[in-house]
């Protein structure tokens, strides 16, 4: 019998028990070291696999099957999901009676049952451990005590804080609190004020907030400091001894214009009917060593992050707007790829190394974009490089061309640029621009990307990949009958989907007015892009073999991806003790810097929603143009043309009473039979706007909106004016006085559509 029949048996006759390590090893009579050790082994993969789960204190018992494991996703009106940590399980609705104390992000123990709508729920049995254990929040004053209101409305309970805990914070203080007790269903979460941010109305302290709630550090630590420090600030003959040298080889940088840590530069010569495209990247690891400080710090925030007024980087800007940027007409250390590219766009050869280049030109997209469009004044101001950059733009309409043949999905998403004032004020929300000196560079990344992975997976050697796996069956079969709505039928089964089907979709789509809306649901039924030890290739990009190789500046898995080239190419030092002790360590690099990537995306996607909502303060009462950009039982979403998304709910639609029909993913009018639906061009008029919330109310031009009734920690009443003004009434509710953190409308408007692109951004051109 296997240790897995033995081990179940145990379980199985002693199912009601919890037992240690020790007494299971008893139970099974193991005497040696290996025995041991394969017990602990078996024990992990039972645990992964649910059969068994581990206790608070570390003692194994049989998995009720009616128990999951999971992690809570809590919303901010009370109820919550947990998803199950083990795959192939759907989430599972947790009503707010059953939640128990557990809080966001909390691994929790769920018993699953029929609700009564025949429905599985859970109640949560246990929580395994805490997820939360700083929260930021504003600081509100009683007469022996405080309160902090969490700014994360997932969060549903104010955080008690004794008297002399508060480090001095007063009304209003944004606050850094640390947890020191969670709520135990008579009493709130408890905790002390670690920091104090700044008052809430003070400028940079809402996003100063936000960085904070994702628990993102702003401030290096003062030995990795010290280690930038001492690195030169030009480099040395002994440095370049060794490489490749590619100085007197033509080479450029294109970037945004106000983008100061440029890693990636690009060479392109022909070969015949060949091009031969050199991309060289900014070699981080050269002195970002393994284990050092700078290392250690690097591998903790796992990627930089990009919000609306700065920018925190994944290594100190000495080194990553210094000695690492390959700017112009200075030396640099670099990685490089050199490929071979034929006519259709295949690599037929290629070769990696370390080098040293010397940049001619640091050129920005809007002046490569001119001269391709021909700007007589800059090709003769830049005559010695337009040749190369028209050989670029032939290169990338064959690069292009392979990969639409192979069935990439091209998502053309608008991408807004929010610019604000040096107070921190949204003056403008416009479109970035993705032309063809964008495209180009995106195409020359992608090229090295691929090749980088495809050398390494042939290898079969440890290594690190950015993966995109293919969708799931039962998502992709609602994405088919949802735009069967709109006439277009796919044969064939949802398993195993191939790229070109949903190629071939958005085709069909191109130019039509539910274009917007079938793309962002066909991007929803994907699975999110990763990084994993294995090779498993990127269903977005139809990439047998992809990776990230070209940011080591702003990104840690393309630092291990240049650390591990080195050691396998360069170095040459990766015996078999050393390739065991790396896979192992893949595993979590991989998982910890996806998800610093996911609270990077998080964060900046909160900035955005609050900037935007900052902005549409300004615009209330004022009309515009929108698409509805998704339906639900309670309402709509309308999507201005600056991206910019707000509800229609349903109790503003007051000209008939509207039924939501899930199937066409629409909403219909009872008696009149009219029909809102996804795509809809639609005149909004802009409502009101709640900055604590970031949610924008709209309603639709010609129905005279309702009082509407909203509420959060406070319950606040809007009745609309004649003459479009907002007249707020708050209301205390639970402990505490009643308060509104409504900052009024601006009186100084500017308008809506300042510009229709934002030009150069100095971001996104690397998938």
């Amino acid at each position: 019998m296997t240790l897995t029949n033995n081990l179940l048996n145990i379980f199985q006759a002693r199912k009601q028990e919890a037992l240690s390590i020790s007494e299971i090893e008893q139970a099974l009579n193991l005497t040696s070291a290996d025995e041991f050790k394969a017990l602990v082994k078996e024990l992990v993969e039972l645990e992964q696999k649910a059969k068994i789960r581990r206790t608070k204190e570390d003692r194994y018992i049989l998995n009720d099957s009616d128990l999951v494991e999971g992690i809570v996703s809590q919303n901010k009106k009370g109820f919550a999901f947990v998803r199950p940590t083990t795959e192939g399980i759907e989430d599972i609705f947790i009503p707010p009676n059953a939640i128990n104390q557990a809080m966001d992000g909390d691994t929790v123990i769920v018993k699953v049952s029929k609700g009564r709508d025949g429905r599985e729920e859970g109640v949560i049995k246990e929580i395994k451990k805490r997820a939360i254990t700083q929260v930021v929040g504003t600081y509100t004053e009683a007469k022996h005590f405080g309160f902090v209101l969490p700014d994360d409305k997932r969060i549903t309970q104010d955080i008690f804080i004794p008297k002399n805990r508060n480090l001095g914070a007063v009304e209003g203080h944004k606050v850094l609190v640390e947890l020191t007790a969670y709520p135990d269903g008579t009493s709130n979460p408890e905790g002390h004020v670690t920091a104090i941010l700044g008052h809430k109305n003070d400028p940079g302290v809402d996003i100063l907030s936000i960085i904070y709630q994702h628990g993102i550090n702003i401030d290096f630590a003062p030995d990795a400091i010290k280690e930038a420090e001492q690195v030169p600030d030009e480099i040395s003959e002994s440095e370049i001894r060794g490489r490749r040298d590619l100085r007197n080889k033509l080479t450029i940088t294109i970037d945004g214009a106000d983008a100061k840590d440029l890693d990636d530069a690009i060479s392109i010569e022909r070969k015949g009917e060949n091009y031969v495209l050199t991309v060289s990247i900014a070699d981080v690891s050269h002195y970002v060593t393994e284990g050092s400080a700078l290392d250690r710090e690097a591998y903790e925030r796992g990627t930089s992050v990009y919000l609306v007024d700065r920018v925190i980087p994944m290594i100190p800007h000495r080194l990553s707007n210094g000695i690492c940027s390959l700017n112009p007409h200075a030396d640099r250390l670099t990685m490089s790829c050199e490929m071979e590219i034929d006519p259709s766009g295949q690599v037929i050869r290629h070769d990696i190394y370390d080098s040293v280049i010397y940049s001619d030109e640091r050129m920005t997209y809007r002046d490569v974009n001119a001269i391709l469009d021909g700007d007589k004044e800059l090709r003769d101001k830049y005559a010695h490089i337009v040749p190369m950059i028209e050989d670029a733009q032939a290169l990338n309409t064959v690069l292009v061309a392979m990969r639409k043949r192979r069935g990439e999905v091209d998502f053309d998403f608008k991408e807004a640029k929010i610019l604000v004032n040096e107070d921190g004020v949204p003056y403008d929300v416009a479109i970035r621009e993705r032309g063809k000196g964008e495209r180009l560079i995106e195409s020359f990344m992608l090229a090295a990307n691929e090749t980088i992975a495809e050398h390494f997976s042939k290898m079969k050697v440890p290594f690190i990949y950015r993966i995109h796996e293919e969708p799931k069956a039962d998502k992709i079969k609602r994405f088919f009958e949802f735009i069967a709505n709109f006439g277009i039928l796919v044969r064939g089964g949802t398993e195993n989907i191939h790229p070109k089907t949903l190629q071939s979709i958005a085709k069909e789509i191109k130019g039509k007015p539910e274009e917007m809306v079938i793309s962002t649901l066909m991007l929803r039924s994907m699975q999110q892009a990763k990084y994993s030890e294995q090779s498993l290739g990127h269903f977005g990009l139809s990439a047998e073999y992809y990776t990230h190789f070209t940011s080591p500046i702003r990104r840690y898995p393309d630092l291990i991806v240049h650390r591990l080239i080195r050691k396998y190419l360069i170095e040459k030092s990766m015996d078999e003790q050393a390739q065991d002790k790396w896979e192992e360590m893949l595993v979590e690099i991989s998982d910890h810097t996806s998800k610093r990537e996911r609270r990077a995306v998080d964060a900046e996607r909160d900035t955005d929603d609050l900037k935007k909502a900052e902005y549409m303060l300004q615009h209330v009462g004022e009309e515009f143009e929108g698409i509805i950009s998704s339906v639900a039982n309670f309402g709509m979403f309308v999507e201005l043309e600056n991206t910019i998304e707000g509800m229609v709910h349903n109790s503003n639609m007051t000209d008939d009473y509207y039924n939501f029909d899930e199937r066409q993913m629409a909403l219909i009018g009872e008696r009149g039979g009219k029909v809102f639906r996804i795509g809809d061009k639609v005149k909004i008029k802009v409502l009101s706007v709640n900055i604590d919330e970031r949610m924008i109310d709209f309603s639709i031009v010609g129905m005279e909106p309702r009082q509407v009734e909203r509420k959060s920690r406070g319950t606040v009443i809007r009745t609309e004016k004649k003459d479009g003004g907002d007249d707020r009434k708050p209301r205390g509710k639970g402990r505490g006085k009643g308060r509104s953190n409504s900052r009024g409308s601006s009186d100084n408007k500017k308008p809506f559509y300042k510009s229709k692109a934002v030009k150069n951004a100095g971001r996104g051109k690397k998938k």
